[in-house]
């Protein structure tokens, strides 16, 4: 099969004449090579019939040879300008519409096809495009589950260390050691770690100047990366001690987690699994500290489709991955989060995550 027939595919279905990708996951799907996103544009059109064309700095053209690209290629350089490369290609490549990745395209890229194409229509195909990473290959769910592998390696390392009167900055320093020395290739995403009233924020930053205390909650959500693709667990910890009222919220968000699990199968929607998790976190006395919806899908992008939220009508398919991660946040004393990694089968679900979820009292 021609390694670009599933985007002429989308093209098609779109209504558009091409689909244009530029760096990311997509991109690195397709050619099994990344590139930075940066002032420089680069993209591949991939038109519903013929030749792919290509837009590429000078700069990075021995990178891109890498790619076996049998399109046409049209450099540039930085003392030139992108300009005419974008005439070049619109030329090359006459387009009424094109259909591009709504939430990674840049809009300095947006404007450039246009003034080369005045009249063209750019389509956002984002969810057509992404949707085709949806499924994930045996080869794929095998690099989630290696960067999850590490990710639990790294974790148990850490939590053995901690101690009452760390930083969250130490805590967060000991745990990025902790993933390279487990073998992660990078980082998904610039972890959280977030202890007391800063483990209430869901996106926290962790601070150089709080000591952890005596019975603080303490939050860690992060992941390592293997072969293109990206963990993210999330795990909340005790210090010291855990109160009455913090077991009690604890509780309440493992069970909420568990119910996720149960639900899980082909065949139900993304909405009845939010509606499921959320059920449980709203009959508590905690109604007031929902604050998120219950996951994401999960791949080579930490958040891509499916989105596992109430509305969404999406039906759950085997090879589907996403993260279940109910929480509880009260912005005046702590928040609990506990996330999984959960992949759809042929009858049901499996957690690629297996890291303990008992309360645990740390330090």
């Amino acid at each position: 099969m021609d390694k670009y027939s599933q985007y002429r595919g989308v093209a098609e279905r779109l209504g558009a004449d091409a689909v244009a990708l530029v760096p990311g996951p997509n991109f690195e799907r397709l050619t099994g090579h990344s590139f930075h996103s940066h002032e420089r544009p680069l993209l591949i059109v991939i038109p519903t019939t013929g030749t792919p064309a290509a837009i590429v700095p000078n700069l990075e053209l021995r990178s891109f040879d890498l790619l076996g690209f049998e399109g046409e290629v049209f450099d540039w350089r930085d003392q030139d300008g992108y300009a005419d490369a974008f005439t070049a290609l619109a030329a090359h490549m006459p387009l009424q519409k094109l259909a591009v990745e709504g939430q990674v395209m840049r809009v300095f890229v947006h404007h450039a096809l246009l003034e080369a194409n005045p009249g063209l229509s750019i389509l956002d195909g984002e969810r057509e495009i992404s949707g085709l990473r949806i499924h994930k290959t045996e080869d794929e769910v095998a690099a989630l589950r290696e960067a999850i592998r590490i990710s639990e390696a790294a974790l148990g390392d850490v939590l053995a260390e901690v101690r009452i009167g760390m930083t969250e900055k130490q805590v967060e320093a000991m745990l990025i050691q902790a993933l390279f020395r487990n073998g992660s290739d990078g980082l998904a995403f610039d972890p959280i770690v977030a202890a007391g009233d800063n483990s209430a924020r869901p996106h926290a930053s962790a601070r150089a100047d709080y000591a952890i205390q005596d019975g603080d909650a303490l939050l860690f959500d992060f992941g390592a990366t293997h072969g293109g693709f990206m963990a993210d667990i999330t795990r909340t910890v005790f210090v010291g001690h855990a109160s009455d009222a913090a077991r009690a919220v604890y509780d309440t968000v493992l069970r909420a987690n568990l119910k996720g699990h149960e639900i899980t199968r082909p065949g139900v929607t993304a909405h009845d699994i939010d509606d499921a998790v959320t059920s449980v976190l709203e009959a508590s006395p905690y109604v007031d500290r929902i604050r998120t919806k219950t996951g994401h899908g999960l791949g080579r992008a930490v958040h891509e489709h499916p989105y596992i939220m109430r509305g969404n009508t999406l039906v759950l398919e085997p090879g589907m991955v996403f993260t279940n991660e109910p929480g509880l946040y009260d912005l005046a004393s702590f928040g609990v989060r506990i996330e999984d990694d959960i992949l759809v089968t042929e009858d049901g679900c499996v957690s690629l995550t297996t890291f303990p979820k008992d309360l645990t009292v740390v330090g």
